[in-house]
């Protein structure tokens, strides 16, 4: 880990670590991938503003999330299959997440349970939660997520349908996996990744299987899933969850100013400006074009998170000074869970914040509630 400086380094590596189908369900987005592009690109687009002579000794990333003390301004995304991009995975983000001070979120789509999580770490930890059709399903899953103590509950509001992911179709990515001459080659070459996989305990998914009749078969749970995505969902379902949850309320998928004042109104404690990394409506403007108008919409009501091709520490300072209160990262934790485990998470997390203060330092900034547009060139 010494030798990687950037996300870019731990992308690399995990290409070359996991199989080609893994990688890609993490790299890819929807469709022609247009929405996945434009949050790469009108991130890069931002410029910053270099300031000289100003004294910016003694700088500090501390944040708050929910009122929660945070080392910086980043959380670690709630991800699916997070525990096939290494074994154990969604237990070695949680540690690395605990130990470096920043909050992480467990995926519905999870490996390891809601349970196994809780029982490794110290403190609690966020939960994501899919309401689906069977609504007994998502109400246990809230409380288990109140008897882990889970200190937010974030509902992620864009998956009413899933937008169809080309590479993923192709690649024969499925639960089970569906197994070709190509995809079975490639496997093959990643002998540590699937001797890794044989001897894990856990090859399912773990907040699901035993609700699930027949739920320890792969094929079971996966028939299952693609029934319970719920196109009726509406905003009474949000009141429905808030009634069964006595914390703090997360709202994942915002993406436009509308839905924002509505979220806003609703009770939420924060919202977060996604378009689920691309991989949903594609076409979609991306998160950090349509941020500002959203921070106007909300009123100042709800705390305001961004999500969506972060991979650097100006990524973070550029949606923080186009007024999101902190930022989460997926795609980057997934790469760095792949290319070396609990290690791997610690330095990307690392990379971030060094990047974050040395930009900070350069235009002129000492800490996070310094920052603004005024840092935007």
């Amino acid at each position: 880990m010494n030798s990687v400086t950037s996300i870019a380094d731990l992308r690399e590596i995990a290409k070359r670590r996991i199989p080609r189908a893994i990688f890609d369900y993490a790299d890819c987005g929807s469709y022609n991938e247009a929405t996945l592009r434009a949050n790469r690109a009108d991130l890069d687009a931002i410029g910053l503003r270099q300031r000289v002579l100003i004294d910016v000794d003694n700088r500090s990333t501390a944040s708050r999330f929910l009122g929660q003390p945070a080392t910086m301004p980043v959380a670690i995304a709630p991800t699916g299959l997070t525990g096939l991009f290494h074994r154990d995975g969604e237990i070695f983000g949680a540690r690395a997440a605990e130990k470096f001070g920043i909050p992480f979120c467990l995926s519905t789509m999870s490996i390891c349970s809601i349970e196994d999580v809780r029982a490794s770490v110290g403190k609690p930890f966020w939960f994501q939660l899919y309401v689906m059709r069977d609504r007994g399903f998502a109400a246990s899953l809230i409380e288990r997520a109140k008897a882990a103590e889970c200190s937010a509950l974030v509902l992620t509001l864009d998956l009413q349908i899933q937008g169809q992911r080309h590479r993923d179709i192709k690649n024969g990515l499925a639960v089970p996996p569906r197994l070709t001459l190509a995809n079975a080659i490639n496997i093959a070459t990643k002998p540590g990744w699937a001797l890794s996989m044989l001897r894990n305990k856990r090859k399912s998914f773990g907040n699901l299987q035993e609700r699930v009749p027949g739920g320890d078969s792969l094929t079971t749970l996966s028939q299952w899933i693609a029934s319970q995505f719920d196109p009726s969902l509406s905003w009474k379902d949000v009141e429905w969850v808030k009634s069964l949850w006595p914390g703090k309320l997360i709202l994942k998928g915002v993406l436009d100013a509308e839905d924002a004042r509505i979220a806003a109104d609703c009770g939420a404690d924060a919202i977060v400006v996604s378009n689920h990394g691309g991989r949903q409506l594609d076409g979609a403007r991306s998160s950090i074009s349509v941020l500002p108008g959203i921070v106007d919409a909300a009123q100042g009501k709800v705390e305001i998170l961004f999500d969506g091709g972060i991979t650097s520490g100006q990524d973070v300072l550029k949606a923080l000074a186009s007024g999101a209160q902190g930022c989460l990262i997926g795609k980057a934790f997934l790469y760095a869970l792949a290319a070396g485990g609990e290690a791997g998470v610690t330095r990307a997390l690392d990379i971030i914040r060094r990047e974050l203060d040395v930009s900070m330092a350069l235009t002129g900034t000492r800490t996070i509630d310094e920052i603004g547009p005024h840092v935007l060139a």
